[in-house]
């Protein structure tokens, strides 16, 4: 029973956010008459000391006090005696567990929050370096129109900004104090919640005591907001593997972020991209957990909740890792811009431009001139040649009115610069938009 019900191994990381409230509420039980000063002031004093006890690791923990919340009691009275016993008047376990367990995810959403804008600011840099550099654009993973890398890149700017506003928006739900709830029912004693929960920093105290106990949704949409942006990240990750790899060739990766083969000593692993990749597994995972604990509780609290914490703080961490090694990746990555522009050429990526010419030169309805344009590419595909290079004479046999002036819009670098309109994959609109993120970022 003492090892199952003993959660001190995973909790005592809440210490920190465990001694800010127990300061919180002993001022505020001292305010408001309910403990003597004299009395707050040997709790602050305690409380102080095992703060520093934990920090500089002479702290002792002891399976036997099964949680956080006990660990600091004990030793409160250790130090002070049996006033430490009045820092629980007014509160029960329960809530207090609601409070440190929010106050961490608290602080998690805003490291996570701050790491994805790291991340987009590196990405930006790339993306304005590399605003004209030419790679294919794919659907299905198939060659389908002239890119560039900067837009490219930008696409993942565009998806953490949201990554980022989620976890935000989920800080602000979750920016209600449950602190003075108690076991479920609130608390005979006159406590001032809202005086406490502006010390905590939080907007207003919750506004009912089964829910505040009870409920565990600001961690399920702080980890599904998680494990959305780890699925943008194993995107980004994938790509990296795929544009490091010999069948791409796109970019390299320095040793900082590759390893060798133990057998093999031509092999430079993208380990770092692949474990990104992986990661997101965990916050899936992590989420799916949690849901599952909470689905069939009855109001309010089960010990079954002591299983929040393992699996979010897990989640995170991945989290933190994962954008500090992606934000690496990206800018420790070098473009080979050659070896991307001649894919860019290849797969007759134009044929678009070629279907987009002939609607706006000869005025042909777009599905005829996609039918037109699919016999241009058979053609080109007949004689191995490219839709730029294959002589007028087989143009216009598709079309005879189809002139040299068609042989311009085929080139991929003129087909990426007319993609010109707003957010298109312009050279000038890539530019346009990372000088917008760049405002937004400051």
């Amino acid at each position: 029973m003492r090892q199952i019900n003993a959660s001190i191994d995973v909790d005592r990381r809440l210490a920190p956010q465990d001694l800010a409230g127990s300061k919180v509420h002993a001022a505020m039980l001292a305010r408001q008459g309910i403990i003597s000063k004299e009395d707050e002031s040997g709790i602050q004093q305690g409380l102080d000391q095992i703060a520093s006890e934990i920090t500089e690791g002479r702290f002792s923990f002891d399976e036997a006090l099964e949680d956080i919340h006990m660990h600091v009691e004990a030793r409160l009275t250790e130090l002070i005696g049996p006033a430490a016993g009045r820092l629980h008047t007014a509160r029960s376990r329960n809530d207090q567990v609601a409070l440190d367990f929010r106050l961490w995810v608290r602080e998690a959403c805003d490291r996570a929050a701050a790491g994805l804008e790291a991340l987009q600011r590196a990405l930006l840099i790339r993306a304005e370096e590399a605003a004209d550099a030419l790679m294919p654009g794919y659907t299905h993973l198939q060659s389908a129109q002239p890119v560039t890398f900067g837009h490219h890149l930008m696409a993942y700017v565009e998806m953490f900004g949201r990554d980022a506003g989620r976890l935000r928006d989920a800080r602000r739900r979750m920016n209600e104090c449950p602190l003075g709830a108690a076991a479920l029912a609130g608390t005979s004693f006159p406590i001032d919640r809202h005086a406490t929960a502006a010390a905590l920093g939080f907007d207003r105290p919750t506004a009912n005591s089964m829910d505040s106990v009870a409920s565990r949704d600001f961690a399920l949409e702080a980890l599904a907001a998680g494990a959305i942006a780890a699925t943008h990240l194993s995107r980004l990750a994938e790509e990296i593997v795929l544009w490091v790899s010999p069948g791409f060739g796109f970019i390299t990766l320095s040793d900082a972020f590759t390893t060798g083969s133990s057998i093999m000593p031509q092999k430079r692993n993208p380990d770092a991209a692949e474990l990104v990749r992986a990661k997101a597994g965990r916050l899936l995972g992590s989420f799916a957990q949690l849901v599952l604990v909470m689905k069939g509780l009855p109001l309010t609290y089960g010990k079954d909740m002591q299983e929040d914490k393992a699996t979010t703080f897990e989640a995170f961490d991945a989290l933190d890792l994962s954008l500090a090694a992606m934000t690496g990746m990206v800018t420790d990555l070098r473009l080979r811009r050659d070896v991307m522009a001649m894919a860019a050429a290849s797969g007759f990526s134009t044929a678009t431009d070629m279907a987009d010419w002939l609607v706006r030169v000869l005025g042909l309805p777009f599905r005829e001139a996609h039918h037109l344009t699919g016999r241009a590419v058979a053609r080109a595909e007949a004689h191995g040649l490219t839709l730029q290079d294959l002589p007028l004479a087989e143009l216009q046999a598709v079309d005879p009115r189809i002139t040299e002036d068609l042989r311009t819009v085929l080139d991929p670098r003129h087909s990426a610069a007319s993609r010109s309109s707003y957010g298109g994959t312009s050279p000038a609109q890539v530019r346009r938009q990372v000088e917008a993120w760049k405002a937004r970022l400051a």
